[in-house]
């Protein structure tokens, strides 16, 4: 089927921008310019001999946009030449030289030479204008061998011609891996002969949560039956193989399991009923480890490796909470009968089995880094997403991993400021931030490296209603993750990098693509000053079009025109935006601000909060700006199963007499309340004096937003100690795990 997204495609260009790169996305590893041009013809000729199915889609990509012909031998304007005895790790390697006459491509394999197409393809865009393209020398490959996007298909589902879309979007930026997420808890969308109830039972729910997670509301309308035929499936695998993309299926277990358990309540601790799940988060019905249900898993993983040929399959393993486990007395008694620790042990227990199942079948698994619980399956491969722990860790221990840590590489995390963007999960994940990862974590040495396949960006669907929020979020981050795993990601120069995005928007506009525009809005960083804080402006475009407001109102083109830094000397409310031609451009940026006597002042933390919500550091609990419940990835910092400790420096001595905080509620998201609280000052730093504990009954009834009276106070040093809730207990999403933390803007008056 040849979709719109091919035979929308026309070749253009628009002027290159004065850089010293070309617009290609991912920049190639080696480009030298030669002398001349080759002329763009009306017809291009193709040599017959080049490689069939990937000749086949270069031509769907060029659609109408561009004529062509084949023929043999010299008349070509576009030949190949295979390479033989490709060295290790070269499979996608290629070799593209652009003389005046003709357009070569040399590769070992069918893969390198589809690799190549794609920088033909950007090429023939960027010059179709000039109608021809500067002579060059290119010798390229990726840096990783993993270079990968997920979607999760259960909170929300997409078509199998949606997905198709998503699978050619990978291989225009030369990703190589589709990881398709096919079951959870709200939702199990493959089909499964030998249990037919997965899908008649497991494909529906009565209704969908809406909304941020903080405002527990409901849709009411029932959401399926939605779910892939085997044949869809295979349709599917042969559309991404055409595109050199292996596709790694995900079968959740043993968390995230209460689709399956709807349709099966015998394979879970209690006896239900169950049903899928309604709401986001994690649940406490999970599979249970008993013969019946690793009979069910394999049998169900028996159909799975017949219809996918990836050499990984994923198999889920994040986020299983361990309370039925503790309930359950066939669990207790596998735990003594194995002599395992505890649960953990228990956890690691199933994931060894599984393992040896997929084993057998000549396959290896691949899960979340939870899989590290109670000791690491013997050949597992681990990705890496709670932070870059579970990587380093699998590495030292030779094992592989894919590293795709939340800070960096979840794209349902905001990419713009959250209050002009789409209501998404939480966490802030701007392009910037996505170009500057490094996939190879500093702490392992040249050998253990070898051990990070590469990287992956994940796609979780709770707030993407449809494909169209799907482009949203993906793009442009997409950009950054494929330079990223390609390996010439240059985060010193990013400003150049962010001139060829803005640059391959018109490819996405072409494509009718709704991408998001986050790059061209307003973007804020509060600074330290003498004064206290001032505020940062910048933008994509030219600076000198920002324009802003102190009091308020929302700027026009004759509002004060940014020059530098502003100051904020006192509580107020900064709107911004950008202006080109006296023409609102961009959305309008609005920033309150709450002054206190710590405002800007020197903070210092004893633990350093978790780098998912980090952002802004130590300054974000004093930068005047109060948190806001649903951007919890910017205004807050957040702290798993660590206390807050707190010292902010005055400066010099000064007056207060109350101190304040807020922390944050959130048992879906595992986030709660502080525990309890203690105040101290002191006027050397070394010497505190406690002058306030703040018990959990009055954080409860003050609903985490705490103004203390600590009477009248003179001091240098103010010290805060915020105690975490610690193991979430039993009964709330993640039992026995480690509680969030979320803190912000301590002030003093």
């Amino acid at each position: 089927m040849i979709r719109s997204f091919f035979l929308f495609f026309t070749l253009f260009s628009t002027a290159i921008f004065a850089q010293d790169k070309l617009n290609l996305i991912p920049y190639p590893q080696t480009l030298q310019m030669t002398d001349g041009t080759f002329i763009i013809p009306e017809t291009l000729n193709l040599d017959s001999n080049l490689p069939k199915n990937e000749t086949e889609y270069l031509k769907k990509r060029l659609g109408s946009g561009i004529k062509w012909k084949d023929v043999k031998g010299k008349d070509a304007h576009l030949a190949y030449s295979k390479l033989s005895n490709a060295p290790a790790g070269k499979d996608e390697f290629y070799n593209l030289e652009i003389s005046p006459s003709q357009i070569i491509i040399k590769s070992y394999t069918q893969e390198g030479y589809f690799r190549a197409l794609q920088t033909v393809i950007q090429l023939l865009e960027n010059y179709k204008t000039e109608k021809k393209i500067p002579a060059m020398k290119i010798e390229d490959h990726p840096k990783f061998a993993w270079r990968g996007m997920h979607l999760d298909v259960c909170r929300h589902f997409f078509t199998v011609d949606e997905v198709k879309q998503y699978i050619d979007y990978l291989a225009m930026y030369k990703l190589n891996t589709f990881h398709w997420h096919l079951t959870d808890d709200q939702g199990w969308r493959i089909e499964i002969k030998k249990y037919p109830k997965l899908t008649q039972v497991g494909s529906k729910r009565k209704e969908s949560m809406i909304g941020a997670y903080v405002d527990n509301t409901f849709d009411g309308k029932p959401y399926g039956p939605y779910f892939y035929t085997q044949e869809q499936i295979k349709e599917v695998i042969k559309y991404a193989q055409d595109r050199h993309i292996t596709v790694v299926p995900e079968i959740e277990m043993p968390g995230h399991a209460l689709a399956a358990l709807s349709a099966y309540p015998e394979l879970a601790c209690t006896k239900g009923p169950f049903e899928p799940a309604t709401k986001w988060g994690v649940f406490d019905d999970v599979f249970c480890p008993k013969e019946e249900t690793f009979t069910f898993l394999e049998n169900v993983l028996d159909e799975v490796i017949d219809l996918f040929p990836s050499q990984y399959i994923h198999i889920g393993g994040d986020e299983c909470p361990k309370t039925r486990w503790k309930e359950c007395a066939h669990c207790q008694e596998l735990i003594k009968k194995n002599n395992l620790k505890d649960e953990h042990g228990l956890q690691s227990y199933f994931i060894q089995r599984i393992e040896k199942y997929v084993n057998t079948k000549g396959r290896k698994i691949i899960g979340w880094d939870e899989i590290l619980e109670g000791g690491l399956a013997p050949n597992a491969a681990v990705m890496s997403w709670t932070g870059v722990n579970g990587g380093i860790e699998a590495a030292k221990s030779k094992h592989f991993a894919v590293m795709t840590p939340g800070a960096y590489c979840y794209f349902d995390h905001y990419q713009g400021d959250p209050q002009s963007e789409p209501n998404a999960f939480g966490g802030f994940t701007p392009l910037d931030k996505v170009y500057s990862y490094n996939p190879v974590p500093a702490e392992l040495s040249p050998e253990q490296a070898k051990y990070i396949l590469g990287v992956q960006a994940n796609l979780w669907t709770e707030y993407i209603l449809d494909f169209k929020q799907v482009q949203y979020m993906i793009f442009p981050r997409l950009f950054a993750l494929s330079e990223v795993g390609w390996g010439t990601a240059d985060p010193k120069n990013y400003k150049e990098f962010e001139n060829r995005v803005i640059h391959e928007f018109k490819v996405l506009d072409r494509l009718n693509v709704n991408y998001a525009k986050s790059i061209y809005n307003i973007t804020g960083k509060v600074v330290s000053s003498q004064q206290g804080i001032a505020y940062e402006l910048s933008t994509s475009q030219n600076p000198e079009g920002i324009r802003y407001t102190l009091d308020g109102t929302v700027p026009s083109a004759r509002s004060n025109a940014y020059r530098s830094r502003i100051p904020i000397p006192k509580s107020l409310t900064l709107k911004s935006a950008y202006f080109e031609d006296g023409q609102l451009k961009s959305a309008v940026s609005t920033q309150p601000f709450t002054i206190s006597k710590t405002t800007g002042k020197n903070i210092t933390l004893e633990q350093q909060p978790s780098e998912n919500y980090s952002f802004g550091g130590a300054l974000t609990l004093v930068d005047g700006i109060i948190g806001n419940v649903k951007q919890l990835g910017k205004t807050w910092l957040g702290f798993q199963g660590k206390d807050v400790a707190a010292t902010i420096d005055f400066g010099n001595k000064t007056a207060f007499s109350e101190v304040s905080f807020n922390t944050l509620e959130n048992k879906g998201s595992w986030i709660h309340l502080a525990k309890s609280a203690k105040i101290f000052v002191s006027d050397d730093n070394r010497n505190f004096k406690m002058i306030k504990e703040i018990g959990k009954e009055d954080i409860q009834n003050a609903k985490g937003k705490i103004k203390a009276n600590v009477g009248t106070q003179n001091a240098k040093y103010l010290k805060i100690i915020i105690e975490n809730a610690g193991i979430i207990p039993a009964g709330n999403p993640g039992a026995d795990s480690k509680a969030w933390l979320f803190v912000d803007e301590i002030g003093a008056n």
